[in-house]
């Protein structure tokens, strides 16, 4: 019978802070600001590089301060390294704000003729 594997347990609120006053409450992908304001503040987390789902580990040198939309874009992906996961966060936010832009403009485009 094969064994299964445990995912590492959540972080507790304790771990989860220390994560983020280490990293200075800064998403280390697109570089938010969560000390910046209260709204900042709000959509902070911590992201796993490897993710648990992954196997990846309950470790501080796997454990970054990341914006909830970061987070959320990074998902259960795995990367070879930090660099290799912030290109593709980053590089997904630009491609979704870029679809964002040419839909926005054309509902506003619509709404002024109206």
């Amino acid at each position: 019978m094969a064994m299964l594997s445990r995912k590492a347990k959540p972080l507790t609120l304790e771990e989860g802070e220390k994560i983020l006053e280490r990293d200075r409450y800064k998403c280390q992908y697109c570089g938010l600001d969560g000390l910046a304001t209260f709204e900042n503040s709000l959509i902070m987390s911590v992201d796993f590089v490897t993710p648990r789902a992954r196997r990846g580990r309950k470790d501080p040198q796997n454990l970054v301060a990341a914006c909830r939309p970061c987070n959320v874009i990074k998902g259960s992906r795995v990367f070879s390294s930090l660099d290799e996961a912030k290109n593709f966060v980053l590089n997904k936010r630009a491609e979704l704000r870029k679809k964002w832009e040419n839909k926005t403009g054309t509902l506003q485009t619509r709404s002024a003729k109206a």
